[in-house]
C-alpha cells in the first residue's frame, strides 16, 4: 500500500494540506529531508520542524532514485494544479509515496495507486479502488466497491455509499453526502454539504440539498 516508504522523501509544497501530510508521515516513521514551496517568503521556515528547502528546483540536488515525493498540495475545488505537478515530476522520472496515516482505516482489500492518500480517521471499505495521486482526506467514508479517479478529492468528513464512481479529477466537498451507485463525471465539483442523489455530469457544479447541477466548471 505504500511506494517506496523505506527512503526518505520530499514534499512538495508547504501550506496547510502538507502540514498534515507531514504528521501522518512523523506516525509512519518516514525520514522527511524537507518541503518545497514556490513561495520564496516561506523559505528558511519550518513545518512541524521540517524544514522548508526552497522552491522545486531544491529537487536538483536529488535524484529520481534517491528520494520520493509528496504531493503536498491540496484543492478547494478545481485539481487541475495538482495533477499538474504529479504529472510534471513523474515525466521526470520521479515517484510519489503512497501515503495511508496509522490512523486511517483500511476495513478490507482495497486497491491503491501512487502517490494517492489516505489521512487519519478515513475509513475505506472492501474493494475500493483509489486512483494515482487522490485525495481521501481527513474522515471520509469510503463504502464499498467505490472508485475513485485519478487525482480526484474526497474532502474532509464527505461520505460515499456503495458502489459510487468519482472520475478524474473530480472534487467532492467538505461534508458532501453520495448515496449508492451514484456517478460523478471527471472534473466535476460537488459543494460542501450537498446531498447527491442523482448522477453529476462531466465537468460541472452540483451542490445543495438535494443537490443540482448548477453550471459547468470553466
Amino acid at each position: 500500500m505504500s511506494t517506496g516508504l523505506d527512503r526518505p522523501v520530499v514534499v512538495i509544497g508547504a501550506g496547510g494540506h502538507a502540514k498534515v501530510l507531514i504528521a501522518a508521515l512523523k506516525r509512519l516513521g518516514v525520514r522527511i529531508l524537507g518541503a518545497t514551496d514556490a513561495d520564496a517568503a516561506k523559505r528558511g521556515q519550518a513545518v512541524l520542524d521540517v524544514p522548508v528547502l526552497g522552491g522545486d528546483e531544491t529537487l536538483s540536488v536529488h535524484g529520481p532514485a534517491a528520494v520520493l515525493l509528496v504531493n503536498g498540495l491540496g484543492t478547494a475545488g478545481r485539481t487541475e494544479a495538482r495533477r499538474a505537478i504529479y504529472e510534471r515530476f513523474a515525466a521526470l522520472g520521479f515517484r510519489f509515496a503512497t501515503v495511508v496515516d496509522p490512523l486511517a482505516l483500511l476495513a478490507g482489500p482495497v486497491e491503491i495507486g501512487e502517490g494517492a492518500q489516505v489521512l487519519a480517521g478515513a475509513v475505506v471499505q472492501p474493494g475500493t479502488r483509489l486512483g494515482v495521486n487522490c485525495i481521501v482526506n481527513t474522515c471520509a467514508s469510503i463504502d464499498h466497491d467505490c472508485v475513485i479517479g485519478a487525482h480526484a478529492h474526497i474532502a474532509p468528513g464527505a461520505t460515499l455509499s456503495g458502489g459510487v464512481q468519482v472520475g478524474e479529477g473530480a472534487h467532492v466537498g467538505t461534508g458532501a453526502s453520495v448515496i449508492h451507485n451514484i456517478r460523478i463525471g471527471a472534473g466535476a465539483v460537488v459543494g460542501a454539504g450537498a446531498a447527491v442523489i442523482a448522477d453529476v455530469p462531466i465537468g460541472t457544479t452540483a451542490a445543495g440539498v438535494p443537490a443540482r447541477v448548477l453550471r459547468k466548471v470553466t
